[in-house]
């Protein structure tokens, strides 16, 4: 199938100057514009010695082939014709507005029956959720409709059911559905919902727990994304609550472990541990669990983005502030070096989380196993090429810091052939 440029938007410099067509064998003159070759050949074949767009005087009339810009333009176009040709057309079944609202209603009186204890089948609700999260999945505007239409009074009622759902699959569509509500700031009374359920009931938090090592993937990271969503939007003792199971250490670190390093699996699991240790004594139940050997795996062999990253970093910096996070740290070598392998690879956020952790290390608490890791994992220069960046002032002085300890430690000779370097011309003592 051949692209059609006129029902696409062509970037501006993938056209010729000369045809404005999309290029097909894009070549440069000596002035470096570049051309397709039969719209340039046709320009230099009349006569013509001069650039068309600059209309400098041509040296040559050499033709170079603009191979990486061809393969760019590859690229576009494959990508282009497969979202023309390839974009699904809406489901059969997609719901308009007035039957999301009508489906909704019919849902909310179901739920209403459940809690009157009444029999029920869970098929029907299952097949109404699953409608309405679709429904909320076509778009933001679809998705901020379908809280709308809940209001206040459906969210209650599918927490409270979360505690009585043994159908996995049941579950999922549960909780993805609150997630939807939740993501889209649902308002209600938060004094209402503690009244109608309780985050620490031992129904709810067994079922949670339960779908987090029996659920398949989406499950597992659906419930990760609820407690964080509830704990943000309305019920402050959510993770507090949580927290005082230690398994749920465990199953977080476990999404991140065993799900091939799923981005979405990574990214909730580690958000919702980042929240989790913002509670101090919390962050000695993250290391028991062992955190410091997941997180170092990650930041070793796990293609994380930036963000990811930044939240791995952050909460190695904060394990680096209990006694059992430093311990292990420092007894993993493999950590350490992951940690100096993202200095001013990542973000500027990043690379300030990792110096924090190894200045926590090596500065603050002297380990001597930390300072050995850094330096044997060619630390010593990159530190020195971060105190001659523009970094901020707190990471300058650590930088500065980390130094003076690398030239008194026991490694001294392995740092003395980095200050003989040709970029060591800074000397922060």
């Amino acid at each position: 199938m051949v692209l059609d440029d006129s029902s696409v938007t062509v970037p501006s410099y993938f056209r010729c100057p000369i045809s404005l067509d999309l290029m097909k064998s894009p070549v440069s003159l000596c002035t470096g514009v570049t051309y397709d070759r039969s719209s340039i050949q046709r320009w230099l074949d009349g006569g013509n010695n001069t650039c068309p767009a600059t209309m400098q005087v041509l040296q040559n009339r050499d033709l170079i082939p603009n191979h990486t810009l061809q393969r760019l333009i590859k690229i576009w176009s494959d990508s282009a014709l497969t979202r023309s040709s390839d974009s699904p057309p809406p489901p059969r079944d997609s719901l308009t507005c007035t039957q999301a609202a009508e489906l909704t209603r019919h849902l909310e009186t179901d739920l209403q029956n459940v809690q009157k204890h009444s029999p029920f089948r869970s098929s029907v609700i299952t097949r109404n959720l699953g409608r309405l999260i679709s429904f909320a999945a076509e778009s933001e505007e679809n998705g901020r409709f379908a809280a709308a239409a809940a209001g206040g009074r459906i969210l209650p009622l599918l927490v409270s059911l979360i505690g009585r759902v043994r159908e996995l699959s049941f579950l999922e569509k549960i909780v993805v559905m609150c997630n939807v509500l939740l993501k889209n700031r649902t308002r209600i009374e938060s004094d209402g919902l503690k009244s109608r359920i309780e985050i620490g009931n031992c129904d709810l938090k067994a079922s949670i727990i339960n779908g987090l090592k029996q659920g398949r993937l989406d499950l597992r990271i659906a419930l990760v994304k609820f407690l964080e969503l509830m704990e943000i939007n309305y019920y402050s003792s959510c993770s507090s609550s949580i927290s005082e199971d230690e398994e749920i250490y465990s199953e977080l670190l476990r999404l991140i472990s065993t799900s091939d390093w799923n981005p979405d699996a990574i990214d909730a699991s580690l958000s919702f541990l980042a929240r989790l240790a913002l509670i101090r004594r919390n962050r000695a139940k993250i290391v028991a669990a062992g955190g410091v050997k997941v997180l170092a795996a990650a930041l070793a062999e796990a293609e994380m983005s930036a963000r990811s990253t930044e939240k791995v970093l952050k909460l190695l910096e904060m394990a680096s502030g209990c006694k059992e996070g430093r311990s292990e740290i420092c007894a993993s070598e493999v950590c350490v070096r992951a940690i100096v392998k993202k200095l001013m690879k990542v973000s500027t956020a990043a690379t300030e989380h990792a110096v924090t952790v190894l200045w926590s290390l090596c500065c603050l608490f002297g380990d001597k196993r930390a300072a050995a890791a850094v330096v044997d994992g060619n630390g010593v220069a990159k530190v020195l090429l971060l105190l001659q960046s523009n970094c901020s002032p707190a990471v300058r002085q650590m930088c500065a810091d980390l130094l003076r300890v690398f030239r008194c430690s026991g490694s001294k000779s392995n740092c003395v052939s980095c200050y003989d370097s040709k970029t060591s011309h800074i000397m922060p003592f």
